[in-house]
């Protein structure tokens, strides 16, 4: 092995002679030439600039990298999540309108606005207030300040104050298409992580009543003046109707149209007889027979009787009488239909009103939850590694464009 060695070095002492022999050659040469051939630039070294830039990078990447890192793993408190998820169904009822033939509407108006309300309430201060009242909400979460001023909520902070944290450990996720909620809810034990969200919900559910509520009374309320109004109405065309029997003193001018129609057929059929007996008497007897003047007169009786009747229909040459006994038929057939539209009316409005009620006993909207809240076994937040990655992520880009800037305004002097 010391041989082959040897011989190695040899070799390789060899191939460097005759290396410096060709650089010699080629200096010669090019001297005679003319040409002038510089020596090659020196090995770089470490300059001033160099431990600069490791210098930042220490500073700007490794050190926030390290820091964030400590803290996340000795200072920052488990956080435990409960996730809850529901939402907003609706009862469809029929409406006023419905009944009466109008417009279809659906009772409680779109679903999906009222859950777009629900996720703006859960994020509100109003809901915070609430769950304060109700859970102690700040002593929950400012437990471990001391421990973990981070993270953890200082008591002595305002509501609004509150608000903010309260929008970073309750999460929503919403989907406005299908109308599906789903909330994380964070807290430092598993206990206070279940409460908040069992008391998100509970108040969650009375908002949506009160909405229901809401909804409900207003189309009580619109049924039962729609019902005020058609009853109004309909006692106007009664109350006009009777008035109108007592003016003219008819109960029934159909009714009374017919007892007219037959006293007037009974008067043509007497008339036919009183021609009849009058051309017999004037056939038989002489011009000067009181018989001839009684029959004439008895049938001259008859006609003008028979005169009076038609003019109470208007066909008697337009007399006073028969104008005004005309205008009273057509005043009561129109207080007839008055009254007729005002009972269907009142009729429509009564279904509607009972409509309402009924939808009024039941709850229209509602929340139906498909995950209630849970209980973690195990604390997956605050996500420690997610973290620090993203630290690091965002320091090595700040440092790498500081240095390309540096760089570029260098290679500009």
């Amino acid at each position: 092995m010391d041989s082959t060695l040897s011989q190695d070095e040899l070799l390789e002492k060899e191939k460097k002679r005759e290396k410096r022999k060709a650089r010699r050659a080629a200096l010669r040469a090019a001297a005679e030439s003319g040409v002038v051939i510089r020596p090659l630039a020196p090995p770089a070294r470490i300059r001033k600039r160099h431990y600069g830039l490791v210098l930042t990078f220490i500073l700007i990447v490794l050190l926030p990298i390290a820091v964030s890192a400590y803290y996340l793993y000795t200072r920052a408190a488990d956080q435990y999540a409960s996730t809850l998820a529901f939402t907003v169904r609706s009862e469809d009822a029929a409406s006023a309108s419905d009944l009466l033939g109008g417009l279809s509407s659906t009772f409680g108006g779109s679903t999906s606005r009222d859950t777009d309300i629900l996720y703006e309430f859960i994020l509100s201060q109003e809901m915070v207030r609430k769950v304060e009242t109700a859970l102690n909400l700040s002593q929950r979460y400012g437990v471990l300040t001391d421990l973990d001023p981070v993270f953890g909520y200082h008591n002595e902070g305002t509501i609004e104050d509150l608000t903010d944290y309260w929008q970073r450990m309750v999460r929503i996720s919403y989907d406005s298409a299908s109308g599906l909620m789903e909330l994380r809810v964070l807290a430092f034990t598993p206990e206070d992580a279940t409460a908040i969200a069992d008391e998100i919900y509970a108040e969650s559910s009375t908002m949506i009543n009160a909405l229901s509520a809401t909804a409900r009374n207003d189309a009580t309320r619109y049924a039962q003046e729609d019902l005020d109004l058609a009853l109004e109405r309909l006692k106007a065309a009664r109350e006009a109707l009777t008035s109108f029997r007592l003016t003219n003193q008819i109960v029934d001018p159909n009714a009374d149209i017919q007892a007219q129609m037959g006293l007037l057929t009974t008067l043509q059929t007497q008339q036919a007889a009183a021609l009849i007996e009058y051309d017999m008497i004037s056939e038989t007897a002489n011009a000067n027979d009181p018989r001839v003047e009684q029959a004439r007169r008895r049938l001259d009786v008859i006609e003008a009787r028979i005169a009076d009747e038609r003019q109470k229909f208007g066909a008697g040459g337009g007399t006073s009488g028969g104008v005004e006994y005309a205008t009273t038929i057509a005043e009561f057939e129109r207080l007839t239909v008055d009254r007729e539209f005002a009972e269907t009316a009142y009729a429509a409005a009564l279904r509607a009103l009972d409509s309402a009620r009924a939808s009024a006993n039941r709850q229209s909207l509602y929340l139906a939850a498909y995950i209630t809240p849970t209980a973690a076994e195990q604390s997956q937040y605050p996500q420690r590694g997610l973290i620090v990655t993203i630290i690091g992520i965002f320091a090595f880009l700040i440092w790498a464009i500081m240095s390309l800037v540096y760089y570029a305004v260098r290679d500009r002097r």
